[in-house]
């Protein structure tokens, strides 16, 4: 089987629903996003094998990626025939992120001043993944304000996603010894 199919030279592709649509359709653009978050993570992981990481932290990011490959599906189209919500998003999907979230702020310093981003390779790549969901978080409400229509449990999904992916970058860095890069004002630094 080859992998292209000469369709998209004409600047056109199929959604998951089989409707066909240009490739800047905002649909399009949305799952490509979460395509390129999802390689992000990838690339995060990569770098963990150099690394002494507790297991389950390691299952959480892999758990994380598989299932942004389900919200891509959704972005494109695709609706889940055996979930009456219409999303595969689940509120205890979220709520996992949070627990999450706060077993790792437990065990991390205080923020008392902003922070930037960096370290390790790995908490690098995990801030990357951090501001690629930020991005589609955004434009996903640019595309529900436009009228399109988006469950509003995939929207809190990648809103508490982007929060994880910054407390699991700081986590990385804290569980390595990398010390975190504080952000110094230009303006306060020079009176």
């Amino acid at each position: 089987m080859k992998i292209y199919t000469k369709f998209g030279d004409g600047g056109q592709t199929y959604l998951a629903s089989g409707i066909k649509v240009s490739k800047t359709d905002p649909r399009v653009d949305l799952y490509g996003s979460c395509d390129e978050l999802n390689s992000t993570i990838g690339l995060a992981l990569s770098f963990a094998k150099d690394l002494t990481l507790e297991p389950i932290f390691l299952d959480h990011i892999k758990n994380i990626q598989s299932f942004l490959f389900e919200i891509g599906s959704e972005l494109a189209g695709y609706v889940p025939r055996d979930s009456k919500e219409g999303t595969v998003v689940h509120a205890s999907d979220v709520e996992s992120l949070e627990k999450e979230i706060d077993r790792l702020m437990e065990v991390l310093p205080e923020i008392k001043f902003f922070i930037l981003p960096g370290g390790s390779s790995m908490a690098s790549a995990l801030h990357i993944g951090r501001t690629i969901c930020r991005r589609l978080e955004r434009n996903l409400l640019v595309y529900i304000e436009s009228g399109g229509e988006i469950h509003s449990d995939l929207r809190i999904y990648l809103n508490r996603l982007s929060d994880y992916l910054f407390a699991a970058a700081r986590y990385v860095n804290f569980s390595i010894g990398e010390e975190e890069t504080i952000w110094k004002s230009r303006t306060k630094s020079t009176k």
